[in-house]
């Protein structure tokens, strides 16, 4: 049974006084795409929302993917190719219900390794061997001419902090996708980036939101509140007038330097790389992904991307958002 951290259930003490805050399980990694999470607790924006938000961790996309698939959660944020898969490989109804970035991540190697020929015959440390990031990292290994088996191994480890952890205590992993804030402790350890991984693929749809359809279809009305106070705390990460205590949350929740936090920070909120605004999904980018996925995994023709999302839950929360007497959610 994973281990997990219960943050915090948030208080409703400025909801009406006869109104409950209603439970909502989420599931998520402990990186720092997590901040508009810990944000949304601190400020009370989930509180406001009439929510009590129950927030753990998981150890690596597998084991969040089998907890989402035993109702453990109500909903997930990740790379949304763990709902590609759960769908896919385990015939579990999912629905993705919001974008939130594009990644973030970077194909980084020891400092012994000059090229992605120098991983022949060499580790790849991954999450699970078989979604998202590996797959990402599979591809690009494919274009350098690298085959997975024949040409270099995959070591499935876990979460990201778990793959820099396993680089930084074995010179024998040779490489791993990393995102915040591992990229930059890889840097401050002597390793390097041969790149980002939009750079080198092109646009993707990485972390989201999904749940169980039977989950959407029976809480329709709380998960279009959750959306928007998830939105909301992502539009107070987003401010440049909250970079202290964003700074702050980085250093509490993650454990990092004030200067691994400020760096950070500096990248989740950069336009072109960091979080997507309000969490808005990117169609193109998801059919990369599917695209992607069926080219390493199946060998099949992509399926249409509409079989796993319904975005409607996401417009209705941000019209909400958008209503007179609206104006202050997100300051």
């Amino acid at each position: 049974m994973m281990q997990r951290w219960i943050l915090v259930l948030a208080m409703v003490a400025s909801a009406p006084a006869t109104a409950d805050p209603a439970m909502v399980r989420v599931n998520s990694f402990p990186n720092a795409k997590a901040l508009p999470l810990h944000a949304g607790i601190a400020k009370g924006i989930f509180a406001r929302h009439g929510l009590a938000l129950q927030l753990s961790f998981t150890e690596n996309s597998t084991r969040q993917r089998e907890g989402l698939a035993a109702s453990e959660f109500d909903l997930v944020h990740s790379a949304v190719d763990n709902a590609v898969a759960m769908v896919e490989t385990a015939k579990n109804d999912v629905l993705i219900v919001t974008g939130g970035d594009s990644g973030m991540n970077e194909f980084f190697v020891q400092a012994y390794v000059r090229s992605f020929a120098d991983l022949r015959g060499r580790k790849l440390v991954v999450d699970a061997p078989n979604t998202a990031y590996a797959i990402q990292a599979k591809k690009i290994l494919q274009k350098h001419g690298l085959r997975e088996g024949a040409d270099y191994t995959v070591v499935p480890v876990g979460r990201g902090e778990l793959r820099l952890k396993a680089m930084a205590e074995n010179g024998d992993y040779a490489a791993a996708i990393l995102n915040l804030p591992f990229t930059i402790q890889a840097e401050q350890l002597g390793m390097k980036s041969l790149g980002n991984t939009v750079d080198i693929l092109g646009p993707y749809q990485a972390n989201g939101a999904f749940a169980l359809r039977a989950w959407v279809e029976s809480n329709g009305a709380l998960l279009e509140r959750y959306i928007a106070a998830y939105v909301e705390s992502l539009r107070w990460v987003r401010r440049p007038e909250n970079r202290a205590e964003c700074t702050a949350l980085l250093m509490d929740k993650l454990k990092v330097s004030r200067e691994v936090a400020e760096r950070t920070y500096r990248l989740l909120v950069d336009p072109a790389r960091g979080f997507t605004p309000d969490a808005q999904f990117d169609m193109e980018g998801f059919r990369n992904l599917l695209a992607l996925r069926a080219e390493i995994e199946g060998g099949a023709d992509a399926p249409q991307a509409e079989k796993y999302l319904d975005l409607s839950y996401y417009r209705r929360a941000i019209g909400a958002l958008a209503k007179p007497g609206q104006e202050g959610v997100s300051r």
